[in-house]
């Protein structure tokens, strides 16, 4: 949990209700609480539900605006670029990254004859019903396309292997609470 006060929500402000991904307008004045600030989003608990805020939009809920993450000045191979990135993409029910649950399975770069690189990922969720798939591709796909010789970008949602506990990294297993 990130914080219990209560605040009030200084200018009126779009956000994705948890778990289904539907947008929804939040307005001034509304009774709001912080639960979550992690990749560049806001998790709030708000009239009875969830909600994730953009970092964009952080001083709406009075908290500082949160940058997005520059790719390129991120050392390293694409592939690492592109796992560096991922690390920035959180489910906003659970306080650890995408790559450290053990959600992303393959992280594929390769040349294109045209120019540029195409990204592949093949990822799941920690369950398959989860209404936040398609709101995890999106964020993962934008994040990717800011990398500067990246031209195509494939996430594949795969249920084979299922998720389960085991594939989450240690950092992970320690932030839950499981180690």
């Amino acid at each position: 949990m990130f914080k219990q006060d209560t605040i009030e929500v200084t200018r009126d402000v779009d956000a994705l209700l948890i778990p289904s991904g539907v947008k929804i307008g939040i307005q001034k004045g509304t009774l709001v609480m912080i639960t979550q600030a992690l990749g560049n989003a806001y998790t709030v608990y708000v009239n009875g539900n969830l909600a994730r805020v953009a970092g964009k939009d952080g001083d709406a809920l009075s908290m500082i605006i949160m940058e997005e993450v520059d790719a390129n000045t991120i050392e390293g191979t694409l592939e690492e670029k592109v796992l560096e990135l991922l690390k920035t993409c959180y489910d906003p029910e659970i306080p650890v990254n995408i790559v450290d649950l053990g959600l992303v399975y393959e992280n594929q770069v390769t040349l294109i004859p045209e120019g540029g690189h195409r990204v592949e990922i093949k990822m799941t969720l920690t369950a398959v019903g989860c209404g936040m798939g398609p709101v995890l591709v999106a964020d993962m796909e934008q994040k990717i396309r800011t990398i500067h010789d990246v031209t195509d970008v494939k996430i594949d949602l795969v249920f084979d292997p299922p998720w389960n506990r085991e594939m989450m990294s240690d950092v992970a297993k320690l932030q839950l609470g499981m180690m």
